[in-house]
């Protein structure tokens, strides 16, 4: 015969578990709000305009939302790269597969 299965301990560390990534993910919308600058919004202009986006149906603006918060995220994490990944003989390196800022399309 199988031993029983704890079903109020399961559900007990489930209810937990669920609780500590509540509570990480506000940590986390805090930490993205201070990041971007607008903790120095007032609460009902940041309230106002995550309205506006929660509201918008246009595809191409959330797609245009969308590339403009992962280039955000990108420099972000270019700029808290360890400085042992970093070239310090100066000269500027490409990262794979990049062109020269004077080859890319619109560049002067």
């Amino acid at each position: 015969m199988r031993k029983p299965r704890d079903f109020d301990a399961e559900l007990k560390a489930l209810t937990d578990k669920a609780r500590d990534l509540k509570s990480r993910k506000v940590l986390q919308l805090g930490e993205l709000v201070i990041a971007t600058g607008a903790d120095a919004l007032s609460a009902n202009e940041l309230a106002g305009a995550l309205i506006v986006l929660a509201e918008t149906k246009e595809a191409g603006k959330r797609e245009a939302w969308a590339r403009r918060g992962a280039a955000f995220f990108q420099s972000r994490a270019r700029q808290n790269a360890p400085t042992t990944d970093r070239n310090t003989d100066g000269a500027p390196t490409q990262p794979s597969g990049a062109q020269p800022a004077s080859s890319r399309k619109g560049a002067t």
